[in-house]
């Protein structure tokens, strides 16, 4: 185990206690994304990015007619109304560790007439309660930095694909600078997240091919989440002001209620100094 490693109750308790600060900076109630924004010369605005992220992961996915898709670390379930905008005859299951993400999704569900469609429950990713070969789509966007070890949601994932199903996933990875981060950058970051570990790209690489998956394939799109990455940081020089204002009137403010803001700082130092990339990973069930 990680000497930094955080429980699934801890990882929880990070999403309900800083899931204000994401509806105030993230437009979470419009956007209903947790993630980093993808840019390009088209793009707009941060809503417009937000989707391309999306976007993006479901052309990777090449979702049809028909597919069962799993979104493991589906947060509030944006990317599952998002597959069901683009393809309605698709089924998608959300899951989170969060009761309250769940419960959210779920009220939105039940305003949208899509219940034959979606379903949202709490789950594990790294240990699920579905039947093997359930999905032809194992979707995850910026939630397997959360697993303590990457290699058990490749083998659960792995489980519950369908012979020829596939993997999709956007995270972030450490460079081989990263993995030395001398200045602390990476492990300053990860607490303010509760991330355990970051996984270094090679290593996630070797796993997939150590567990069997075939058609791996990874794009670096780091320069394409730069303008996400300095918006976090903006953001940041307004969290010192209102969360040393906040925590002057409310000393008792939560563990990462009261450090998230510093994430912005150093996420970007660290990118900055390339310590880790955003990369894109496909791959295969043989």
């Amino acid at each position: 185990m990680n000497s930094n490693s955080y429980s699934r109750e801890e990882i929880v308790e990070y999403y309900d206690k800083t899931q204000v600060h994401y509806e105030r900076s993230w437009n979470l109630k419009k956007s209903f994304s947790l993630h980093y924004g993808i840019w390009d010369q088209s793009t707009q605005n941060f809503h417009e990015a937000l989707e391309n992220t999306n976007k993006t992961l479901f052309e990777a996915a090449e979702i049809k007619a028909g597919d069962a898709v799993l979104d493991a670390g589906c947060g509030v379930g944006g990317a599952a109304f998002y597959i069901n905008s683009r393809c309605p005859e698709s089924k998608v299951t959300g899951i989170s560790l969060s009761s309250n993400q769940i419960k959210q999704a779920n009220e939105r569900l039940q305003s949208s007439g899509l219940e034959n469609r979606l379903n949202f429950q709490v789950a594990d990713f790294t240990d699920t309660p579905f039947e093997d070969e359930s999905f032809d789509v194992v979707w995850a966007c910026e939630s397997v930095c959360h697993a303590d070890n990457k290699a058990d949601f490749l083998k659960e994932a792995y489980r519950l694909l369908k012979p020829g199903g596939r993997l999709v996933m956007f995270d972030f990875y450490l460079t081989p600078e990263g993995q030395k981060d001398p200045k602390g950058y990476i492990n300053k970051w990860k607490q303010t997240w509760a991330i355990s570990n970051y996984a270094a790209i090679d290593e996630f690489s070797n796993q997939l091919n150590e567990l069997n998956y075939s058609d791996i394939q990874r794009i670096n799109y780091t320069p394409k989440v730069v303008k996400s990455a300095k918006r976090m940081y903006r953001l940041y020089f307004l969290g010192v002001f209102f969360s040393n204002l906040y925590r002057l009137y409310n000393p008792k403010v939560s563990r990462f209620a009261d450090s998230h803001y510093l994430c912005g700082k150093y996420q970007y130092l660290a990118l900055k100094d390339n310590l880790w990339e955003y990369n894109l990973f496909t791959a295969r069930k043989k």
